[in-house]
């Protein structure tokens, strides 16, 4: 856990020092993407906490799910149909179904101290 925490921050500072930009036409897809990316970490963190944490797993489904999303967000925009939409709610609602389980977690080991 320790070492995932220092790699987010690094990943973070090194975020905030390095002059990376994209186009605003990429905007949507970068977001779907990012908010995939947050699934995919959120899903990690339960695992973790519920012992079942895999690798693999979570690397195949970081990338996986964010060009996915990508890929969803950029056929719907070429189809003139917002297929993002199905990116947005299927990863969405799992980011916060994860988030209430972590939480859950947290307030339970609380209590039982």
């Amino acid at each position: 856990m320790l070492i995932a925490l220092i790699g987010i921050l690094i990943g973070v500072i090194v975020g905030l020092y390095l002059p990376i930009t994209y186009s605003p036409s990429y905007s949507l897809y970068m977001s779907v993407a990012i908010l995939a990316c947050m699934d995919s970490v959120f899903g990690g963190l339960r695992a973790t906490l519920e012992k079942k944490f895999n690798t693999g797993i979570f690397i195949s489904g970081f990338f996986g799910n964010a060009v996915l999303a990508a890929f969803l967000a950029y056929v719907g925009d070429k189809l003139g149909v917002p297929l993002y939409y199905a990116a947005i709610f299927a990863f969405g609602s799992r980011l916060f179904q994860n988030f209430a389980i972590i939480r859950r977690h947290f307030f339970n080991k609380n209590e039982e101290k």
